[in-house]
């Protein structure tokens, strides 16, 4: 078994109002948030997946069952603390992750680095393992119509099970 792995992970949301914006663990001032079973935060949902993914344990739907009452309304912050966890009882140390986010806004230059160290702490990193950024698509697609927002997440998991 390789002693370094990859994972990816892919989340898109649409705005609804009369919900909190959260991104990367951050709640930002927004007239509309995003729809989803918990808070909707694509860059940690991209981010559970990419950890999940590397540590071949899954998708976060498999962790999190969409259906579930127990997570509506849920932090992401929390899913992402017990996924964090979960790699790391199959043996597994994130690396290093990077996050992009995939909208015409919000801008997040003036929070990524309260972004960073969010997602960080959820992982137990420091929040130099962490990077979010951000991308748009031209006005292109449904984020670019501003119709919602996507993020994909890349995740670096080093073994160490000792096996």
């Amino acid at each position: 078994m390789s002693e370094l792995r990859i994972g990816m992970g892919i989340d898109a949301h649409a705005f609804a109002d009369g919900v909190p914006l959260v991104v990367a663990g951050v709640e930002i001032e927004s007239p509309r948030g995003l729809a989803g079973h918990s808070d909707g935060d694509v860059v940690a949902h991209a981010l559970i997946d990419a950890m999940l993914g590397g540590a071949g344990l899954g998708d976060i739907g498999s962790l999190f069952p969409p259906g579930d009452p127990e997570w509506e309304g849920a932090s992401s912050l929390d899913l992402l603390r017990r996924t964090s966890a979960e790699v790391s009882e199959a043996g597994w140390e994130l690396v290093n992750a990077d996050c992009v986010l995939i909208g015409e806004e919000p801008r997040i230059a003036p929070l990524r680095d309260e972004m960073r160290a969010a997602l960080a702490e959820a992982c137990g990193v420091e929040p130099a393992v962490v990077n979010v950024r951000a991308t748009t698509t031209d006005r292109l697609g449904f984020t670019g119509r501003g119709e919602g927002l996507a993020a994909q997440a890349v995740a670096l998991l080093r073994d160490v099970s000792g096996v």
